[in-house]
């Protein structure tokens, strides 16, 4: 089942394509003999359970990265800087590679705002379909796909269930960008095949590049700075912001008036509101502000709460429940919610097929999570 969508790092194919009938290059960029980058790449390789490697594929996008699109990488470089602290912090809750956060390069070079020409979002581009199996909520005035952190933790839970699929990183990455299913049938077609390398000629044209361009969107910018890659410095880096719980509805021109804030920062560090508008709903809505316009925010108005994000550790569990199947839900869905694989469902509830329907009831073994986060009022 194809996920997501054809994502924004496909046109790096086109700039290869592109870098590959130029017959010369700009002298004064750095160059590195290719047994040094191989070297570098394998240094990088010891520090991450996700298998790095070295060939033509894997330089090919390098070189669109440090040579090609060296301003492109920059702005990447810059936005990781507000992006990357958040995605680290989720990855660890989920106990996934922090290595993972090079993912959101490809998908969306850390664009928040990003949108697939199949209609992805956000920075880790979850299509509409997908967004409802991590239930992301698309209105006319908000989109969940476009928030920070609702679409960092949806991704982390899709990472967690791609692997307990493959028990390999690279099949869960090429996963990602085109379904367990493609990949699965890769396999399949090859007689069994898993290793990727190996398998990669089984794999549909846009699935192939994807992991050659993780690979080297990593290495491009653990090592930027031997390019002599522009640096840009961001408006804001993550450890500016903080956050305001908002209770009704509140324009951004309201906002920007009594902060000073500029909309278009304001609008950056709040991608998911579509319509310049905070609107109502159930819960009080999270607003992302800076931290020198947090107090003038709060005493300009009565509407707001100054909230904390704090971690809790419960302690480690394992046991079973019964998930009662409820209408318009699927194996997948199911199997994400509870953090494990279809596989595992049909197992354990010694079933032959995937049809399920609403009421019937599943016997699931939840495995413990690391640690929750809850909200809590500052005092």
């Amino acid at each position: 089942m194809m996920l997501f969508g054809n994502k924004n790092w496909w046109v790096l194919i086109i700039a290869i394509t592109i870098y590959s009938n130029i017959s010369g290059q700009d002298n004064t960029i750095p160059q590195f003999p290719e047994w040094m980058i191989k070297q570098r790449i394998e240094t990088l390789n010891e520090q991450t359970p996700i298998e790095l490697n070295y060939n033509e594929n894997v330089k090919a996008y390098i070189d669109v990265y440090t040579v090609k699109r060296r301003d492109h990488l920059a702005n990447i470089i810059s936005r990781s800087k507000l992006y990357f602290p958040l995605f680290e912090e989720y990855l660890a809750k989920y106990n996934l590679p922090l290595e993972l956060k090079y993912l959101a390069v490809i998908e969306s070079a850390l664009d928040p705002k990003a949108k697939s020409s199949s209609g992805a979002m956000g920075l880790w581009q979850f299509l509409y379909h997908s967004g409802t199996m991590f239930d992301l909520k698309v209105t006319s005035y908000v989109d969940e796909r476009c928030d920070p952190i609702l679409a960092t933790e949806a991704a982390c839970k899709y990472l967690e269930y791609l692997y307990r699929n493959f028990n390999d990183w690279q099949l869960a990455l090429a996963a990602y960008n085109g379904g367990v299913g493609v990949v699965k049938k890769a396999i399949e077609r090859s007689g069994g095949i898993t290793n990727y390398w190996e398998l990669r000629p089984y794999l549909p044209e846009q699935v192939k590049g994807y992991v050659p361009a993780f690979i080297a969107a990593t290495y491009a910018i653990e090592y930027s700075k031997y390019y002599d890659t522009p640096n840009l410095e961001p408006n804001y880096v993550f450890s500016d912001l903080d956050t305001v719980y908002v209770h009704k509805k509140i324009s951004f021109d309201e906002i920007v008036s009594r902060t000073g804030i500029d909309l278009a920062e304001l609008q950056q560090l709040n991608p998911m509101f579509t319509k310049n508008i905070i609107p109502n709903r159930e819960k009080p809505t999270c607003l992302f502000l800076p931290k020198k316009y947090i107090s003038r925010f709060i005493e300009t108005g009565s509407n707001v709460e100054l909230k904390k994000l704090k971690k809790e550790y419960p302690l480690p569990r394992t046991k079973k429940i019964i998930h009662t199947v409820v209408k318009g839900e699927y194996f997948h869905k199911i199997a994400i919610m509870h953090r494990c694989t279809i596989e595992d469902i049909l197992h354990w509830n010694h079933l032959k097929s995937k049809d399920i329907h609403p009421g019937q009831r599943l016997t699931i073994w939840v495995p413990p999570y690391n640690n929750h986060f809850s909200i809590l009022k500052e005092v």
